[in-house]
């Protein structure tokens, strides 16, 4: 049975390094894949998934009023497709993840979606909300924070890099406006009301 696997982490993890490696393999073997990226994430140029490595691939983009689902029936009418792609996961709608689920279900191809868990205010995507729920397979691809522990958490930054804490939740950007933490580091940005002490419990500022 074919099966939809979600791998997620924070920034710089190495996420689309992971879905070029998994296409490739697949192409290795003679099989056909299908890599899907959303069209507004325009950082190295519409319809191009490319890693921090240097690897890149052409990809077919979508909009969240695009029904997946139809995209790949399409597709498998021109060839053979054995396996479907999504890179930056996060930004699909609720329906296009049930859509991704019925490639697996009814068309027998799966689905490997790797994004983001949550936003810089540490609140879930949809996408994500929706594939942390519903994926048969879940794959945590880790990233390390500054002071060596496993990052889970994403920060924006403005221009004095300072922390971020409103904004639009999709904003487009690299190392330059994001930086990955961990819940400790992230708080203590996120919330400078708080102070870590050296102990790294977390103590009210009433001063």
């Amino acid at each position: 049975m074919a099966k939809l696997y979600f791998y997620y982490s924070s920034m710089n993890a190495g996420k689309s390094t992971a879905l070029l490696q998994s296409s490739y393999n697949y192409r290795e073997r003679g099989m056909n894949t299908l890599v899907l990226a959303p069209e507004f994430d325009d950082r190295y140029g519409v319809g191009r998934v490319t890693s921090r490595i240097g690897l890149e691939a052409a990809a077919t983009t979508f909009n969240r009023e695009d029904d997946l689902f139809d995209i790949v029936a399409v597709c498998c009418k021109d060839e053979d497709l054995h396996c479907v792609l999504i890179d930056e996961a996060q930004f699909l709608t609720r329906d296009q993840v049930h859509q991704l689920g019925r490639v697996c279900d009814n068309l027998a191809i799966p689905v490997l979606a790797y994004g983001l868990r949550t936003d810089f205010r540490g609140e879930p995507f949809e996408g994500s909300q929706y594939l942390l729920a519903w994926s048969d397979n879940l794959t945590e691809i880790k990233a390390i924070c500054h002071c060596g522990r496993k990052a889970t958490m994403v920060l924006r930054l403005d221009e004095s890099g300072q922390a971020i804490r409103e904004g639009s939740q999709v904003e487009i950007g690299g190392n330059d406006r994001y930086i990955s933490m961990c819940r400790k580091h992230f708080n203590a940005q996120f919330y400078p009301e708080e102070v870590v002490d050296d102990n790294s419990q977390p103590t009210a500022n009433h001063g």
